[in-house]
């Protein structure tokens, strides 16, 4: 599948973080998601992603610095607005960063960031992390006032939570929330924002989200660490790409 944007390919990012949650259920040294991210660009990804979270469940600080060292095509740092955060980003220079909400008692990211309710404090944190020379995305649900407030906020990027689309109950809602993105990713090329998009996709619902023109880069993790579990790392993220549509 050739993305509708100068005839280039759509961007996979194969989120590694849990490989590292099965490492730290005991808190072994294996598996390593640095060598499962070495092994996914083998395979063909486009980018690594790693969420460190404020209470490093998964991801860990060593982790982020190896994969800064050993990554060879794009690594894309998800992580909370803080201070904290803000002074690792700085230190370690990810190539990108994707901005999301964080709440401790969550499971998985569960939402979108409320850019427009924290325009405010997000525009300045935004602004040092590009004067810094890092790109920065911010993780919003398809709605068209975030993404407006993602605009005026300064990001280069947003990536749309896809969320309640790959966990729709029937097709009726499923369209309904397809049409959500599309309408969202839309806008955000037309204000000359880059599209992304990410979370729930899996090897039977992506196929819908590759044929939106806009939409340059997925994100995908759970669905490929899972295959991987059962096939290995490298024919995993080659079966991610066939399903995009892209040949391996």
């Amino acid at each position: 599948m050739v993305n509708g944007k100068e005839g280039r390919m759509m961007r996979l990012g194969v989120n590694v973080d849990h490989i590292a949650t099965i490492r730290q259920a005991r808190r072994a040294k294996e598996p390593d998601p640095v060598v499962a991210a070495m092994i996914a660009e083998w395979a063909g990804a486009d980018q690594i992603t790693v969420h460190l979270r404020e209470d490093r469940r998964h991801i860990q600080e060593r982790d982020v610095r190896l994969l800064r060292q050993v990554v060879k095509t794009q690594l894309n740092l998800e992580m909370a607005a803080t201070d904290e955060m803000l002074r690792l980003a700085l230190d370690i220079q990810p190539d990108s960063v994707t901005l999301v909400p964080e709440r401790r008692e969550e499971v998985t990211t569960e939402g979108g960031l409320d850019v427009e309710s924290h325009r405010e404090r997000l525009t300045p944190f935004i602004a040092t992390l590009k004067e810094g020379g890092i790109k920065v995305s911010l993780f919003i649900d398809p709605d068209l006032t975030q993404v407006k407030a993602s605009h005026r906020a300064g990001a280069n990027s947003i990536e749309i939570h896809t969320g309640r689309y790959a966990e729709a109950a029937d097709e009726s809602k499923r369209k309904e929330e397809l049409e959500k993105i599309v309408d969202a990713a839309k806008l955000a090329s037309r204000t000359g924002l880059g599209v992304h998009a990410g979370h729930g996709l899996d090897y039977r619902n992506v196929r819908r989200i590759v044929e939106i023109k806009e939409i340059e880069e997925l994100n995908i993790g759970h669905s490929i660490v899972a295959r991987a579990c059962l096939v290995g790392m490298e024919e995993a993220v080659r079966q991610m790409l066939r399903a995009m549509g892209r040949q391996v």
